[in-house]
C-alpha cells in the first residue's frame, strides 16, 4: 500500500472518419497556438497521406518537418533524435506501431508532448506509455510517456493492409493471459496489482469477444470498436504505471520468437497465438474460446499459419521465461524443458 506511482493520461481522443481534418484545431486546443511540429512517419504511409496531413497543419499556420523512420530500433530512435530541431514544439507519430513507438521515445527524451496519428490497428502501442524497440540484446520495452492526444482517422486506418488491422485483435485478446500473469505475480511474489487497471484491460478483451461478428470483416464499426479497445488497453497501462495489464507470458513468447525466428509475423499475430498456450497453462477454459475467435477473424492459431516451423515454436517457448527475469509469469523464470514446451504446443494445436 505504500507504493506510489503517477497516472499520466492523454487529454484528447478523436475517433471517426475524416478526423485528420481536425488535426490542427485539436493541437491548438491543447495549448499549441503556433510553433514547429516534427512528424515521424514511415515512408509508405507518408507517400499516401503525407501531403494531406502536412497541408492541414500548414493551413493552421504550423511549420512542419518530416522525419522518415526505417526500423523500430534503439539505434534508429537515436538517429531521429539527433535530427529534431531545437525549437520543436510538438512531436507527431504518424503511422503504425513502428513510427509511433519511435516518436514516443524521441518525445520522451526531449521532454516534449507527442500526438498519435495511427494508420493501422496493429497493436496497442498507438496510445500506450511504452515504446517497443529492438536493442543490442534483442527486443526491449522502454517507459516513455503516453500521447497527449490520439486522432484515429478511420479513412486512413481502413486503407491499411487488412493483415495489419487484424493483428490488433490478437493483441487485445492477449490481455486475458496478461492479467492472469499479473495476478499470479501479485499472489506469489507480492508484486503490485491494480484491480481497476486489470479490469479495464479485461474489458477491452471482452469487448472484442462480444463484437467478433463486426470484426470479421473489419467494417467501419468494427474498426471503431478495435481502435477504442486498443486505446482502452493503453489507458490501463497508464493507470497501472507499467505494461503489466497488457503484457505477460504471451508477450515473452512473442519476444522469444522474434529472437529465434527473426520476427516471423506481426506482433499481434504472435501474442494472439501465444495467449492460446498461456491460457491453457493457467488452466483457463478461455484458451479454446480465444483460439476459436482468432480463427474466425482469420488470425493464425498454428505454427504453419504463423509461417514458422514447429521447432522454432518449441525453441521460443523454452527461452521465453528468461527474456525478462523481473517479470514473473505462469512460465516461471527458468528455461523450460524441451519436453514441456513441445507438449504445450501440441496439446493446444499450435504444432502437430
Amino acid at each position: 500500500m505504500d507504493r506510489v506511482h503517477e497516472i499520466d493520461l492523454m487529454k484528447r481522443i478523436v475517433v471517426g472518419k475524416g478526423t485528420r481534418s481536425k488535426l490542427g484545431k485539436v493541437i491548438k486546443s491543447l495549448g499549441y497556438p503556433e510553433g514547429k511540429i516534427v512528424i515521424i512517419s514511415g515512408p509508405h504511409v507518408w507517400a499516401e497521406w503525407g501531403d494531406q496531413v502536412q497541408g492541414i497543419l500548414e493551413k493552421e499556420g504550423y511549420e512542419t518537418e518530416v522525419l522518415l523512420a526505417r526500423e523500430p530500433s534503439k539505434g534508429e530512435a537515436e538517429r531521429l533524435l539527433e535530427k529534431v530541431p531545437e525549437d520543436v514544439s510538438l512531436i507527431i507519430g504518424f503511422g503504425g506501431g513502428k513510427s509511433i513507438d519511435l516518436a514516443k521515445y524521441v518525445a520522451y527524451k526531449l521532454d516534449k508532448d507527442i500526438l498519435s496519428l495511427p494508420s493501422a490497428t496493429s497493436h496497442d502501442g498507438i496510445a500506450s506509455p511504452f515504446s517497443s524497440l529492438k536493442g543490442i540484446n534483442g527486443p526491449m520495452s522502454i517507459k516513455t510517456k503516453p500521447p497527449i492526444a490520439v486522432i484515429a482517422d478511420l479513412d486512413i486506418i481502413s486503407s491499411a493492409p487488412e493483415r495489419l488491422n487484424r493483428a490488433g485483435i490478437g493483441d487485445v485478446l492477449a490481455k486475458f493471459s496478461a492479467v492472469k500473469d499479473w495476478r499470479l505475480a501479485h499472489l506469489l511474489k507480492g508484486e503490485y496489482y491494480g484491480s481497476y487497471a486489470a479490469s479495464l484491460a479485461l474489458m477491452s478483451a471482452k469487448h472484442v469477444l462480444k463484437y467478433v461478428n463486426l470484426l470479421k470483416n473489419l467494417v467501419d464499426e468494427g474498426l471503431r470498436i478495435l481502435v477504442e479497445a486498443l486505446i482502452s488497453s493503453s489507458v490501463a497501462m497508464c493507470i497501472a504505471g507499467s505494461s503489466r495489464p497488457a503484457s505477460g507470458s504471451e508477450h515473452l513468447f512473442s519476444h522469444a520468437l522474434d529472437i529465434v525466428a527473426n520476427r516471423p509475423a506481426l506482433h499481434g499475430e504472435q501474442v494472439g497465438l501465444g495467449s492460446i498456450m498461456m491460457l491453457y497453462l493457467h488452466g483457463s477454459k478461455l484458451w479454446r474460446k480465444v483460439r476459436k475467435v482468432l480463427k474466425e477473424v482469420k488470425l493464425p492459431t498454428t505454427a504453419d499459419e504463423l509461417n514458422v516451423s514447429d521447432e522454432k515454436i518449441i525453441e521460443a517457448l523454452m527461452i521465453a521465461p528468461t527474456i525478462r527475469k523481473d517479470r514473473y509469469t505462469i512460465l516461471g523464470t527458468e528455461k523450460l524443458k524441451r519436453e514441456a514446451a513441445e507438449h504445450l504446443a501440441k496439446v493446444t494445436g499450435v504444432i502437430k
